[in-house]
């Protein structure tokens, strides 16, 4: 590692910063929309006063860059550099639901080596050094253990059936059903941090993500590789800072995920199809 200080020590500084900024994150919870991303998305004043707030705390106190979700920063691949996302689950917190929260992970060489996920509202504040534990609230959680697809909770990443792109809405609707035949449970969040937060903890099974943006996916990253899960992509490579996807899962839950998603082919081959025409079951 390339850190100036230990990755121990730099978790207990950013989860200060987290602790001190959460007062005012609960302050802003029901914030409109300020500035328009394109695609449905946007950012409130409070994600934009969080990130600079943040930003400039952790580069006093750790020596570290930034790169923040709103105004970018040093390159995530060279070195030592914190990524940020200050609201995540923009819409349930710009509607005044509590799956939202900061998001903050600590990269080397693009390379998670901490993350932490505070949800102020929800009074749950998850962090770890990728080596473990993870930390609830202070308190150590048990590693993850074996489980099975059929006892587990799944959650579900951003759906909308006329969605294009490298995941188009079609792939989406026939995981959803695949998993769903399976899976104990579905749960969309609207927040890849809490679910990813929330698999790490062992509440959900397994998260599959299908974002690409390493703000949203580091901190959660860490937390499941910390807890002793399993993290690649949707078809199965190993999870880096420029994968297009994420899943994450407990031992066992992660390779009956993983099947199924691979099962379903190319995402690609999805994009030009009628998600309300049956595709048939898939056989196992």
């Amino acid at each position: 590692m390339s850190l100036p200080r230990d990755p121990h020590e730099l978790l207990s500084i950013a989860s200060g910063l987290l602790d001190a900024a959460q007062e005012r994150f609960l302050d802003g919870v029901g914030a409109p929309s300020a500035v328009s991303k394109g695609s449905r998305d946007f950012a409130t004043e409070l994600d934009l006063e969080l990130e600079r707030r943040l930003s400039a705390e952790l580069t006093e106190l750790t020596g570290i860059g930034v790169h923040g979700e709103e105004f970018g920063g040093q390159d995530l691949t060279e070195g030592p550099v914190w990524v940020l996302d200050p609201i995540d689950g923009t819409l349930n917190y710009s509607s005044g639901l509590p799956t939202a929260g900061m998001l903050l992970a600590l990269l080397d060489d693009g390379v998670p080596v901490l993350g932490l996920t505070w949800l102020p509202a929800m009074g749950r504040r998850y962090a770890a050094v990728v080596d473990g534990p993870v930390l609830c609230n202070g308190e150590a959680l048990p590693p993850l253990a074996k489980a099975s697809l059929s006892d587990s909770l799944v959650g579900f990443g951003a759906f909308n059936v006329d969605g294009r792109g490298p995941i188009p809405g079609p792939y989406r609707v026939r995981a959803l059903g695949e998993l769903s035949r399976v899976s104990r449970r579905l749960r969309m969040h609207g927040s890849t941090g809490a679910d990813l937060a929330f698999t790490a903890g062992g509440a959900l099974g397994a998260s599959v993500v299908f974002g690409h943006n390493p703000w949203d996916n580091a901190p959660g990253v860490a937390l499941v590789r910390a807890a002793g899960g399993v993290v690649t992509d949707l078809a199965g490579a190993p999870w880096h800072i420029g994968s297009t996807s994420v899943l994450a899962a407990a031992p066992g839950v992660h390779e009956e995920v993983l099947n199924i998603l691979v099962a379903l082919g190319d995402p690609g081959d999805y994009l030009d199809r009628d998600p309300g025409l049956p595709a048939g079951r898939l056989t196992q």
